[in-house]
């Protein structure tokens, strides 16, 4: 590795890292104000700072999709995988939720096949077994403790991939600027209309206020967290390559297990550490196999 595929790794885990913090945040307003809200208010908040970005750099024409209905479709799987992990961390250990969102790579490889058109090889289904595997441990109390709300890191996962699955089919028709405000624009009024709905469902569980001035910034701080993240992880893989830094978007595992551990009291046990193993291994043998399969080029995707 050259020196500045170091410093490209460098940057790239360094993002990866701020990523996991701001999960942390996230899950620091657990019984202050919904999760659904806080996903509102955070995407509103990007989409605003990215719309500026976008106008001062690449002008008007720049807001102006050439598929609208797939930035739709981009903007919905974010929102929803969005809400899904949100609340999946305010109910779950940090760690636990963010080793089954690992396994949205897999199913993205999964997936490609019938909704792109793209050969699937035969290990991937196998590779897939074993991830869902992996899946199934961490699971194993929480099912048991929370019911079905323990499935949300999973639900997430799948649209999470689903959003990966539209980005590739958007690929190339407009800026990465553009392509995340396009994404943000379209996730924030979604996440705005859910939370008024909930809201005045006439549900007392799923009623809520104005926040509190701390609550706005935590927001503020995953908001810019998130943004940071991606801007470093843009560097990293412009030094580096996706192909050399993907591997670093691992490092979130071990921040969050510290941070949970930390900061919220969660000590995973063995079996839960060797469930995340079994989902990290499978996302390594996969890079791995694409890495031999384009000699050298890869695909970089993380969350928020």
């Amino acid at each position: 590795m050259t020196h500045e595929e170091r410093i490209g790794l460098a940057y790239a885990a360094a993002g990866f890292a701020i990523l996991a913090v701001g999960d942390g945040v996230v899950k620091s307003m657990a019984g202050e104000w919904p999760p659904f809200a806080v996903a509102a208010l955070r995407f509103s908040m990007g989409a605003a700072v990215l719309s500026v970005l976008l106008l001062r750099t690449e002008g008007v024409r720049a807001f102006v999709p050439r598929s609208p209905w797939l930035q739709v479709a981009r903007g919905v799987c974010l929102a929803l995988a969005s809400v899904c992990f949100f609340s999946a961390i305010y109910i779950m250990p940090l760690a636990e939720a963010l080793a089954i969102g690992f396994l949205s790579p897999v199913l993205t490889q999964v997936l490609s096949g019938p909704l792109l058109g793209e050969r699937v090889k035969p290990s991937v289904h196998l590779v897939s077994l074993l991830a869902l595997t992996g899946v199934a441990i961490i699971l194993r109390p929480n099912l048991a403790e929370l019911g079905w709300s323990a499935l949300l890191p999973l639900v997430s996962a799948i649209f999470f991939a689903l959003l990966m699955i539209t980005n590739r089919a958007s690929a190339g028709q407009g800026s990465a600027l553009s392509m995340q405000v396009f994404m943000a624009a379209i996730c924030a009024p979604i996440l705005i209309l859910l939370s008024l709905g909930l809201k005045l469902s006439g549900i007392d569980q799923l009623d809520f206020g104005w926040p509190s001035w701390d609550v706005v910034a935590r927001c503020t701080i995953v908001a810019f967290t998130a943004t940071s993240a991606h801007w470093l992880a843009y560097i990293g893989t412009s030094k580096a390559g996706a192909s050399q830094v993907a591997p670093a978007i691992y490092i979130q595992m071990l921040i969050a297990i510290l941070l949970g551990w930390w900061w919220f009291g969660d000590r995973p046990d063995l079996l839960t550490l060797f469930g995340a193993g079994l989902i990290i291994l499978a996302g390594l043998f996969l890079w791995r196999d694409g890495l031999r399969d384009s000699s050298g080029s890869g695909n970089l995707s993380f969350r928020r």
